[in-house]
């Protein structure tokens, strides 16, 4: 497999979010905004590459019967990075999503990016996976927290697009589900003309 094609395909043929339809749980509950979304997206990715990095580098010397919990606690330790220097350097994000910063120990894309791939390939392309993946679920947060902040709210970025209040039902999270559904039937209608 090519270099530009293990990147590019974390963006569009396995977008975790729109396509593989994984990592749910912070796509539903941390995208209120575009702001928001890019902050998890970016942290997950964080996470996503140096785990990569890591579980192939020690991929040899872990036993098979307990590979699980070793990537667990190789994930964990990125997250617990990532929790304390968004602590440290952007608090008001931090007071957002600190919540959901703990649950991407358990995000599915993670735990199965170490398994499926980083398990399996050399330290370079294991890297470069996870960072076409975690830069593909970036985008995918950002675009559905944009398209609520602008239907919730009528900003995006905190910056005003139009006056006037928007559907609140877009910022609550009834509004996740209705808006990933959209856009979920845009993308499978895009990528069966292509």
């Amino acid at each position: 497999m090519s270099k530009l094609k293990i990147f590019s395909k974390g963006f569009f043929a396995e977008n975790a979010v729109f396509v593989m339809l994984l990592g749910l749980c912070p796509t539903l509950g941390t995208t209120s905004s575009a702001l928001n979304g890019l902050g998890m997206g970016l942290a997950t990715t964080f996470v996503l590459v140096m785990s990569n990095i890591v579980v192939s580098l020690v991929k040899n010397l872990i036993p098979d019967k307990v590979r699980i919990p070793a990537f667990i606690v190789i994930i964990a330790s990125f997250v617990t990075v990532v929790e304390l220097m968004m602590q440290a350097f952007v608090p008001s994000l931090y007071d957002v999503l600190g919540l959901f910063i703990p649950l991407i120990v358990v995000n599915c894309i993670i735990l199965g990016r170490a398994e499926a791939f980083a398990s399996k390939n050399n330290v370079f392309d294991s890297a470069l996976d996870g960072l076409g993946m975690g830069l593909g679920f970036a985008m995918a947060l950002t675009i559905l927290g944009a398209v609520r902040e602008i239907l919730g709210s009528g900003s995006i970025f905190d910056i005003s697009i139009y006056q006037g209040d928007g559907a609140l039902v877009f910022v609550l999270a009834p509004g996740a589900f209705i808006v990933l559904g959209y856009i979920i039937a845009v993308t499978n209608k895009l990528s069966k003309k292509v």
